[in-house]
């Protein structure tokens, strides 16, 4: 069982995908980084200095503390239950952020390396050719 177990994990596919996973993983905190550091704070400025990750609507007030609540932490420390619109949106730029990112890669990717030739054809319709070329010329 060991050695069955041995030669699955050591298959080609499933390092392959190990690797992916994690460099997909480190991607990820990169991406958030971008998203929430770099683009997120002029979006803000453009729409009057509005902070996404703090958007949020109270469903219920908390039994710690009543609101209206200054900030998304704050509703949560009072225990309210919010829907948090604002990081939906920041999630949504996100994906779409590692999606273009994906995007590009792939297309790098297929630059990178030629499409395979066709493949020949095959006996029979070289022979079906020469009858073919035979019958056209009588």
């Amino acid at each position: 069982m060991w050695q069955d177990f041995k030669a699955f994990v050591m298959r080609g596919n499933v390092v392959d995908l190990a690797v992916g996973v994690i460099i997909g993983a480190a991607f990820g905190t990169i991406v958030k980084s971008l998203v929430e550091d770099v683009l997120m704070p002029p979006i803000g400025l453009v729409t009057g200095g509005i902070d996404f990750g703090n958007k949020f609507v109270v469903l219920k007030d908390g039994a710690k503390a009543a609101g209206p609540y200054v900030s998304l932490a704050e509703a949560k420390a009072a225990g309210a239950t919010t829907l948090n619109w604002g990081l939906f949106v920041n999630n949504v730029v996100s994906f779409l952020i590692v999606a273009f990112c994906v995007f590009w890669v792939v297309r790098l990717v297929n630059r990178l390396y030629p499409p395979p030739a066709p493949p020949g054809p095959t006996k029979d319709q070289e022979l079906l050719t020469e009858i073919r070329d035979l019958l056209a010329k009588r």
